[in-house]
């Protein structure tokens, strides 16, 4: 791990905190109303601009974690201040960073700026935190943060039905993380038993020897919570009211970066610290994966609600995502990390787009809306490849993710990647069907009147265009980063598992393309010791 004399992850949590405290306590009565929002915008900019400086920072080519902050919190409990990133969390640092300025500008609050404000900024804060924390407890606290200012913006600034589905996602995510809770507990009094070190940081926890039951055990419990945070098929029954009934901004928020610290969480912790297993078990999530892609893409061909369409679209994004985890292969897992950031630049863009429209004509119901295009051809056009990237077309960011998602899984689950082109097929269906329903066709009186993109929103969603557009042509930077904490991850797994994936040589670490050697591909993650200290015995069982 690398430490760094200026705490920047420290920065990058605290920034949004602390501007979110500011916010608060200015009195409403005492400024103008775009104000909150001006400091809202500026706390967002801070915090953009120091990730994009931990991103500068971030040394190509090494797979462990960067740039650590490491205090001691709690000392009798075992407790530490404890934040690192690599390059798994990087792009989703920055996606986040991204899309919560842009949530603000995208779809400003009709009332009490204020309030508003500063719950989104306190959501940044935990997401952010979520994403770079080392310690369990301290994920776990950062993990549920983001629970009480969902609720309030959801139940506060939502639609008619705000109320039911603001309290259907608090109940459903906070049973989800109690069993996250017993396990992290259990995990670490399994250590100090062990070792007789009672601590919570990851690192420490990864030399952590369990029987094959307590595996299982734990790795349900972990997965329990993360599987409803992303949400993950049968899990997900929550998402889509809550993104239907959510303000635009909330709807960008909760499938754009939150869904992400549910499949991040399986990534980070499930894997690291429960690979035989992740192993075992990777079957039933392939299934339940490939489940949600048809499911999700079944369901969306039925919606006449275009943000419920795009709500189950994106379950079948995530199953995707659980699909390229579970592959257990260098293709997939990169392929996962780099849909997880896809995803949510690509149903941001979606998200803000129907809030627009639905300012404009009251409503998103896919029966109120017809021919656009004629009246708003910029959105027209923008919705079209925004659109096209979620279908997964050539020269998109959805393609290239997507893509490594399945050969990925290939090479080891056939029939599972081969079911999940279904879903691939019907995505095209239900996005161009609702395409050809909003805007093409004859428009009425009230259609016809319909405003184009004004030159704000045209620069606000500008930044997601553009990413769109890179990345689906020049991924290379973003997988050059990837690749060598993926590696590290896959290599570890393989060493406890005693598997290799097929038809790749011992040396297969070492990548032209991401300037990693073998040593450092193949090192144990992050502090976990080398594989011939972990025999078959610290794995089956306590030595």
């Amino acid at each position: 791990m690398h430490t760094t004399p200026f705490p920047f992850l420290t920065f990058l949590v605290l920034a949004p905190a602390v501007g979110a405290a500011v916010v608060a306590l200015v009195p409403a009565r005492r400024v103008p109303s775009w104000f909150h929002e001006a400091l809202g915008v500026l706390a967002t900019a801070v915090t953009l601009a120091v990730a994009v400086t931990v991103a500068v920072r971030f040394k190509t080519g090494d797979g462990g974690y960067q740039m650590t902050s490491n205090h001691v919190w709690a000392k009798s409990l075992g407790i530490h201040w404890s934040l690192g990133i690599d390059g798994i969390s990087l792009f989703l640092v920055l996606m986040a960073a991204v899309l919560f300025p842009i949530a603000i500008l995208g779809a400003r609050a009709k009332r009490n700026p204020r309030a508003f404000v500063s719950w989104v900024l306190l959501l940044e804060a935990a997401c952010l935190g979520s994403f770079l924390s080392l310690d369990l407890v301290l994920f776990f606290l950062f993990f549920e943060l983001t629970l009480v200012p969902t609720y309030f913006i959801i139940g506060g600034w939502g639609y008619a039905r705000r109320g039911f589905a603001a309290i259907k996602f608090f109940v459903y995510t906070f049973a989800g993380s109690a069993f996250l809770l017993v396990g992290i507990v259990s995990v670490a009094f399994i250590h100090r038993s062990q070792t007789g070190v009672l601590t919570f940081e990851l690192p420490a926890l990864v030399h952590t020897h369990l029987s094959g039951t307590e595996g299982v055990l734990l790795f349900l419990a972990f997965t329990a919570a993360f599987a409803v945070k992303a949400p993950v098929f049968p899990f997900h029954t929550w998402s889509p009211d809550a993104y239907a009934e959510a303000p635009t901004t909330g709807s960008i928020l909760l499938a754009g970066v939150m869904a992400k610290l549910g499949t991040y969480g399986i990534i980070r912790f499930d894997l690291n610290l429960f690979p035989e297993a992740s192993h075992t078990l990777a079957p039933i999530l392939l299934t339940l994966g490939v489940i949600g892609i048809l499911y999700g893409a079944v369901v969306a061909c039925a919606q006449r609600d275009l943000k419920r369409l795009v709500a189950y679209s994106s379950l079948a994004h995530l199953g995707f995502i659980v699909l390229g985890t579970f592959a257990l292969t260098t293709q997939g897992l990169s392929g996962g990390v780099l849909q997880m950031l896809n995803h949510g630049l690509v149903i941001a863009a979606l998200f803000l787009l129907i809030g627009w429209i639905a300012e404009r004509r009251g409503s998103w119901k896919v029966s109120h809306l017809r021919g656009l295009q004629l009246s708003a051809p910029v959105m027209a056009g923008i919705f079209t490849l925004v659109m096209l990237a979620s279908i997964g077309v050539p020269g998109l960011n959805g393609f290239v993710g997507e893509f490594l998602v399945l050969s990925g899984t290939f090479i080891v689950h056939r029939w599972w990647a081969i079911a999940a082109l279904a879903g691939v097929i019907l995505a095209a269906l239900y996005l161009l069907w609702a395409y050809q329903q909003v805007f093409h066709g004859t428009p009425d009186e009230e259609n016809r009147t319909t405003r184009d993109l004004g030159w704000s929103e045209r620069l606000v969603i500008a930044p997601l265009v553009i990413l769109i557009v890179f990345l689906g042509i020049y991924p290379k930077p973003v997988l050059d980063r990837i690749t060598p904490s993926v590696d590290r991850l896959v290599a570890h797994v393989e060493q406890v598992t005693h598997t290799q994936q097929p038809g790749v040589a011992t040396t297969r670490y070492a990548s032209v393309a991401t300037g990693t050697s073998h040593a450092a591909a193949t090192a144990p993650p992050h502090g976990a010791p080398p594989a011939t200290a972990r025999t078959t015995s610290s794995v089956g069982g306590r030595p």
